[in-house]
């Protein structure tokens, strides 16, 4: 036990413990770090419903085959920290965008913030990547796709931005057509990136060289996307 003497009356006001579950608190850390990153590489190559978490236990290395459910519960709570642990991830990506486009009546604006930071954090993390296959999977079963779309508006309050900021750029948008437009969006924008990640794991040759070359291609299907003409019903 460490005190610490009070200025003002001389004596000890105030007890301070070291704290001593700080090397275990980071042992844990590193754990689920290492269990995330095991799940998320499996459920990439092998598909979710195919990898069991005794399979990720072991994969990563860990004794204890009830591992994964102690630190993450059931299956639907380790798909969420893995969506979360992503846009945690590019959020500050995100914001620095946004600042500099603000107020900005662009469209083009507005789907770049959108899509680069993805990009760029896949980027970041080099290859291989595992994430964007593991998001194509989830984007196209109904309940997973659920879990997605809650998780990134959680950790990304940044996308509810571009997205406001995207509707003010098409004022007279058809209200009716706004779903529509935004899942032919998302779609793309997972399934692309899910495309470059498996081509880059599989030294398949490339679109576009980089993934800054990728998103530039990808916001000009975008804009056309949500420019397209409407057909009266």
């Amino acid at each position: 036990m460490v005190t610490i003497p009070s200025e003002s009356s001389g004596g000890v006001s105030e007890e301070w413990q070291a704290d001593k579950p700080a090397p275990r608190r980071r042992k844990k850390e590193a754990t689920q770090e290492l269990i995330l990153d095991t799940a998320e590489r499996l459920f990439a190559e092998n598909g979710i419903y195919a990898v069991s978490n005794r399979q990720i236990a072991e994969a990563a290395g860990q004794g204890n085959t009830a591992v994964v459910g102690y630190h993450f519960g059931n299956r639907t709570d380790l798909i969420r920290a893995l969506v979360s642990r992503f846009h945690r991830g590019i959020e500050p990506s995100r914001e620095a965008l946004l600042q500099q486009i603000s107020g900005s009546n662009q469209l083009r604006d507005w789907l770049e913030c959108q899509v680069r930071p993805i990009t760029k954090r896949f980027d970041e993390l080099g290859s291989p990547t595992w994430f964007a296959r593991f998001g194509a999977q989830l984007i196209s079963d109904p309940e997973l796709s659920d879990i997605l779309l809650e998780e990134s508006w959680r950790e990304s309050p940044s996308l509810q931005q571009t997205v406001d900021g995207l509707l003010k750029c098409l004022p007279f948008f058809p209200t009716q057509v706004l779903p529509e437009r935004t899942d032919c969006a998302m779609f793309l924008i997972i399934q692309m990136c899910a495309q470059r990640e498996r081509a880059l794991a599989d030294g398949l040759p490339l679109i576009r060289a980089t993934w800054s070359e990728m998103a530039t291609g990808l916001v000009d299907a975008l804009v056309g996307i949500w420019t397209a003409p409407v057909t009266p019903v």
